[in-house]
């Protein structure tokens, strides 16, 4: 699978290259054509990380940043909980 990111004209350029085979292109065209459609849509922006807090969370697990940014990317949160405070047992009150 290859990976490349076209600006509007370059992916333009490929649909019309495309589309000049006529008739003639089979399935594996047809599919790369749908997907240059497709593909417009699919512009997000630069993802962003917290450096500062995965390098924190490396040192803190004794692992590489490599590893917290996969564990970020399956849904580990990248804030730190907060402390729970224990929980206190109702002790019943005395009238002195």
């Amino acid at each position: 699978m290859w990976s490349v990111k076209l600006s509007d004209d370059q992916r333009e350029a490929l649909c019309v290259m495309i589309k000049a085979q006529g008739e003639s292109y089979d399935s594996d065209l047809r599919d790369a054509l749908r997907a240059l459609e497709l593909a417009r849509w699919d512009d997000l922006p630069e993802a962003q990380l917290p450096w500062d807090r995965v390098q924190e969370m490396a040192s803190a697990q004794g692992i590489d940043e490599a590893d917290v940014v996969w564990d970020l990317a399956g849904g580990m949160p990248s804030k730190a909980k907060r402390p729970q405070l224990p929980v206190r047992t109702k002790v019943p009150r005395t009238r002195v």
